[in-house]
């Protein structure tokens, strides 16, 4: 079990309840390999040039991994070089934003070569980027990250899905959070059945290879649940 004041300890927190394995693991195969995970990350790069190295990194292993990003549509900060990064090296790219900020993030699809959805709105979006991917990443990033992150999470700890969630704490960016976490935990505001479920890994090469491993954890019926669950939210 993952603490987050323990950050040298083991980070991963058990994805799944208990009792949900023991109820579906007789008669359930595992899920297929991941195709597609959606990125949530800043619009901009950060004060460190490591953030958006690290945004890099991940783009061309899932470029190379062929497995498809997706990701908020725009092409400045870490957004602009975890998407150029993928389709630089032969991976697919989506990018999912509401028609409002097309603007403001400066689009331009065919100079990214990735496939552009337009929404109407924010929530529209969330649901869109939810149904494409079959697992989630949150790199450094601003409140926009920050509340993305947090949403999928409180879905998981609702039942409402089990895709992946992890957190990539580049440089310790997401230490605050972990200790946030903790000390809820402590208070019992995160109360015994109610696990916050997600993996941490501190290093880009690391990503892929622990969400591959917690998805084949997870059961094929289970994830068509969990999308028509969370369609109809």
């Amino acid at each position: 079990m993952f603490s987050a004041g323990n950050h040298q300890a083991g980070r991963d927190r058990a994805f799944f309840p208990i009792l949900d394995a023991l109820m579906l693991q007789c008669h359930i195969g595992p899920m297929a390999e991941i195709r597609s995970i959606c990125v949530y990350c800043g619009s901009g790069p950060g004060t460190d040039p490591d953030f958006v190295e690290a945004a890099r990194e991940f783009g061309k292993v899932l470029g190379e991994s062929r497995v498809r990003l997706v990701y908020g549509g725009g092409d400045t900060g870490m957004m602009g070089a975890v998407a150029s990064a993928a389709f630089k090296h032969g991976g697919k790219v989506t990018g999912v934003i509401p028609k409002f900020l097309m603007s403001r993030e400066r689009i331009d699809a065919h100079s990214q070569g990735q496939d552009l959805i337009a929404t109407e709105d924010l929530h529209e979006r969330k649901r869109k980027m939810f149904e494409l991917a079959d697992a989630f990443v949150a790199l450094p990033g601003g409140i926009g990250t920050l509340e993305e992150l947090i949403e999928q999470m409180t879905w998981a700890q609702l039942g409402r899905h089990r895709k992946p969630i992890l957190i990539a704490n580049i440089k310790g960016f997401w230490n605050p959070l972990l200790t946030l976490i903790d000390h809820m935990e402590e208070n019992a505001f995160i109360r015994a059945g109610m696990t916050v479920s997600f993996l941490v890994a501190d290093k880009v090469e690391d990503i892929l290879p622990k969400l591959m491993e917690a998805a084949r954890s997870i059961p094929e019926e289970a994830k068509a649940k969990q999308d028509a669950d969370v369609g109809r939210m």
